[in-house]
């Protein structure tokens, strides 16, 4: 069905210019918000291809080229990306920790990586070309510009680093600075050669970098962050709690022949996930006393000798993560699991076995806004078509998905 709009048009004799009425709110281009809202619903929501969706206007008697489609869903979406930035800002605040995951992506044919940050209240995406430590310092900057601390916490997270003493004692010419992007190149260039020493430069920026983080006042600081065991992920928060569904996942890996080693496995998984039920029975109620009782257990378990030589470097492997594992004992809160951001990442896989990769910076950018505004709005159940089509039509009757993550955090 086609709509024809008859707007007035004045014309001014003494200003010698012609006024044209407005069309409705909403109205852009031939479409209006409706096609346009469904457009980005059926590829954002329903995970429904570009040329699927324009098979199905085609059905139903909408004509519409497949760049227009493109360009309904990459163009223009500067509110949505706005709205994203507001999400992710709130949501780093709603709880006194994160989960974080990543997952593959192709931008273009190149490979990149889709950080995901989460809590209960919010999911946001964020596609970047690496996956080391100062990537998910930019994406946790929130846009503001990466700094450089060479205070007593960066020194010590070189020593944690392994850069030499030697190189600690070059660059002590700089405690207590705090120095730009551009600043601190030009700074370690003079100390290292400009194309040697790449390693220990990169591992003094990355201390640096983290430092400055920890010291940021203008941007919501995590403090604690929930992840696997993969290295990035290390250092970046004061306090890292490690997923024990991921660590129970090290000892499905073992697959013993010799029924002996088959019967300890299963004896040991039955005592490790016994542990696991007793730490969530304590983050239901929290006790000091249970929590030392715990500890001394976790001990107690991860120092077994089965004389099944894999099995016993597994266990020895756990115990080394005891600090990690058990934060749950000095912050409840922290889930044991990391569930959530696994689940957000799994939409991401499903985006990308229908649409295999984005082609332009606009579109992955489109992509990772949109991703990040269906994911919370399934979380704080708002339908993400009356959302969407709210904010198409620019009518912004719906409250914004950042202020329901700040009321609801608040009753929280």
């Amino acid at each position: 069905m086609n709509t024809n709009f008859r707007i007035e048009i004045f014309y001014s004799p003494s200003e010698h210019k012609t006024y044209s009425g407005e069309l409705p709110g909403g109205i852009k281009g031939e479409f209006g918000p409706g096609i346009r809202s469904l457009i980005i619903t059926l590829n954002h929501v329903a995970n429904v291809s570009e040329p699927k969706i324009h098979e199905f206007l085609k059905n139903i008697g909408v004509h519409i080229s497949r760049a227009t489609i493109s360009r309904i869903l990459t163009k223009d979406t500067d509110v949505f990306n706005q709205e994203k930035a507001e999400i992710f800002r709130e949501g780093l605040k709603a709880t006194p920790y994160q989960q974080i995951d990543d997952t593959s992506a192709r931008v273009n044919g190149v490979n990149h990586y889709t950080q995901i940050l989460c809590n209960p209240y919010y999911a946001a995406y964020f596609t970047v070309p690496n996956k080391n430590r100062e990537t998910i310092l930019d994406v946790l900057l929130c846009g503001n510009e990466k700094k450089y601390c060479f205070n007593d916490e960066a020194f010590d997270l070189m020593k944690t680093f392994n850069v030499s003493q030697i190189w600690m004692e070059k660059l002590s010419s700089f405690k207590n600075k705090i120095f730009s992007d551009e600043e601190m190149s030009r700074k370690l260039d003079c100390v290292f050669s400009l194309n040697g020493y790449k390693t220990t430069k990169k591992k003094v920026l990355e201390a640096c970098a983290i430092a400055a983080y920890h010291q940021s006042t203008d941007i919501p600081v995590v403090t604690t962050l929930l992840s696997d065991d993969a290295r990035q992920f290390k250092q970046i928060a004061s306090h890292h709690a490690l997923c024990w569904i991921h660590d129970g996942r090290n000892y499905k890996k073992l697959r013993p022949i010799v029924p002996y080693h088959k019967e300890k496995l299963e004896a040991f998984l039955d005592r490790y996930w016994d542990f696991y039920g007793e730490l969530c029975e304590f983050r239901e109620n929290p006790d000091l006393e249970i929590a030392k009782q715990l500890s001394t257990k976790f001990d107690q378990l991860f120092s077994t000798i089965t004389g099944y030589e894999q099995l016993d470097e597994r266990i020895n492997k756990t115990k080394e993560n005891k600090e990690h594992l058990l934060k749950v004992l000095v912050l409840p809160e922290v889930p044991l699991h990391n569930n959530a951001a696994e689940l957000a990442a799994r939409a991401k896989v499903r985006k990308r076995d229908v649409s295999l990769q984005t082609i332009t910076d606009e579109g992955t950018k489109a992509n990772d806004t949109f991703m990040t505004i269906v994911q919370t709005a399934k979380k704080l159940g708002v339908s993400a078509y009356q959302y969407i089509f709210d904010r198409v039509g620019n009518t912004f009757k719906m409250p914004s998905l950042a202020q329901l993550i700040r009321e609801k955090s608040s009753l929280s």
